[in-house]
């Protein structure tokens, strides 16, 4: 029997999660007492359609939260495969997300929701530690939030706590805020200055074999690649969960768009999650027919 502790902090996407994994075939339970899991999993072992349970915690068991700890001790003593996912976000995310819903911070009460993310993030931190998967959400639309449970939980592939986004962009509308890693790539020959090419992006075929047709732009890959390489895992043993690898040319349409592509391919096929996001793709975009 396979047990999954969801947990996290509210509005990370808990009940999306749970949703996804009893789409799954997982026995799907939100919010039981703490005091009553370890009696739920004796009873529910050995029983058909019980192979693959799902527990939500968080929270709103603000009582008894603390008691988490010991109670996954004994799980754990008792040989019970149970794992524990974690879903965080920016608290600035976390505070935008109640303000769009509408919904009131379980510790909230009559204060301010960003207070209430304060005093929950200090009482799950021991989730935190302990946790077997983070997911940071922040970026994540509920679609790729999906793709990755499924993976992590059907698929069963391998997962080091680090989800990766390969973003371009063009520097005329700004360097993204939420950059980690930037590389420019306006030393690339622009295809913009040809006319049959200049109205396409680097996701059509002929953008691409423009680029890739330069020396410097494989010397490029090959030397980012395996930058990117050396400090994944890294990060993963600093305690990162996630990563923004920028790439910009100009616009944000052509270079930048078929090196971000060409990187997030490569990553694709490592253990990380990954996805990429073409921010100024369509800006300007005047094609012609």
């Amino acid at each position: 029997m396979k047990i999954i502790i969801v947990t996290g902090m509210s509005g990370a996407g808990k009940s999306t999660a749970l949703n996804v994994l009893e789409d799954c075939g997982y026995y799907c339970v939100d919010n039981m007492p703490i005091e009553l899991i370890p009696r739920f999993a004796q009873l529910a072992e050995g029983q058909k359609g019980y192979s693959n349970i799902a527990l939500g915690v968080d929270i709103r068991n603000a009582v008894s939260i603390n008691d988490m700890e010991p109670i996954l001790d004994e799980m754990k003593s008792e040989n019970y495969e149970c794992k524990i996912l974690f879903l965080d976000a920016n608290d600035d995310v976390l505070v935008k997300r109640y303000k769009e819903t509408r919904r009131t911070h379980p510790l909230a009460k009559d204060d301010r929701v960003d207070h209430a993310i304060v005093v929950e993030r200090k009482q799950m931190q021991f989730l935190r530690n302990r946790a077997d998967y983070i997911m940071d959400t922040s970026q994540m639309l509920t679609r790729e939030l999906k793709q990755q449970l499924e993976k992590l939980f059907v698929g069963e592939e391998s997962y080091n706590n680090l989800f990766v986004t390969v973003l371009s962009f063009g520097f005329k509308y700004g360097i993204p805020s939420d950059a980690d890693l930037v590389f420019d790539v306006r030393f690339l020959p622009n295809p913009y200055y040809i006319e049959k090419l200049k109205y396409q992006t680097g996701n059509d075929k002929a953008i691409q074999d423009y680029v890739m047709g330069f020396e410097t732009a494989h010397i490029f890959l090959s030397k980012v690649t395996d930058l990117i390489a050396f400090l994944l895992p890294n990060y993963v043993t600093e305690g990162k969960n996630s990563l923004v690898i920028a790439i910009g040319c100009t616009g944000g349409k052509h270079r930048s768009v078929t090196l971000a592509n060409a990187v997030a391919k490569t990553l694709k096929t490592s253990k990380y999650g990954c996805k990429v996001e073409h921010r100024d793709i369509d800006k300007d975009s005047k094609r012609k027919d």
